[in-house]
């Protein structure tokens, strides 16, 4: 089983670290081609209107788009969170999005890179007690259609009850960084994902 990291800009080592350490084989995907041979895919945290412009750039947009309609499972962290939005507010006017998951996301919702900051959150699905969750610069979920399930939310502070963590289908979208804790269990949930998703090669 093959997972793909988009490697446009962003936290590529680290997810392709994560996904080796949770038993797949992961690569870098960086044009269509590359696309074509992974069973799912991690969109990484980064600068969301980088990785939008990159995508356009590197032919990626479409292609990523049409795998997702055919049902198949990505992951998006952070900027990943937005690229998998529908709907993107205080984005750029030429920004675009995979449109994957029907959501509404603020960009840049909890401030800016002085106000990053960690928090324990319950993620529903994941076993193991509240995740150690690393947020910077990041985004919330406004508002969600009926088809996504709301997976985590912030407990307490002035963002209480604000949603951090999503799935619809074969997409999941989280608002924090595991990729930075060395806490494997939100990738380990998305590489079960893909396995009921796809055959193994």
């Amino acid at each position: 089983m093959n997972i793909g990291v988009l490697a446009l800009q962003g936290d590529v080592r680290e997810h392709l670290a994560a996904l080796a350490e949770s038993d797949v084989l992961a690569r870098p995907v960086r044009r269509p081609e590359e696309l074509d041979g992974v069973d799912g895919l991690v969109i990484p945290g980064g600068e969301s209107t980088a990785i939008s412009k990159l995508a356009v750039a590197f032919g990626l947009l479409d292609p990523i788009r049409k795998r997702i309609a055919d049902g198949m499972p990505v992951y998006g962290s952070c900027a990943g969170m937005i690229m998998l939005a529908r709907t993107v507010l205080d984005g750029r006017p030429d920004q675009e999005s995979f449109h994957g998951i029907d959501m509404t996301v603020r960009r840049n919702a909890f401030g800016r890179q002085v106000d990053s900051f960690e928090a324990s959150v319950e993620i529903d699905g994941i076993e193991g007690g509240p995740f150690h969750a690393v947020f910077i610069r990041a985004p919330w979920v406004e508002e969600t259609g009926g088809d996504v399930r709301v997976l985590g939310r912030v407990a307490e502070g002035a963002a209480a009850g604000r949603i951090v963590a999503v799935r619809q289908g074969n997409l999941l979208a989280t608002a924090f960084h595991p990729e930075l804790t060395g806490d494997l269990r939100v990738h380990r949930y998305f590489v079960e994902m893909v396995r009921q998703a796809a055959p193994v090669r």
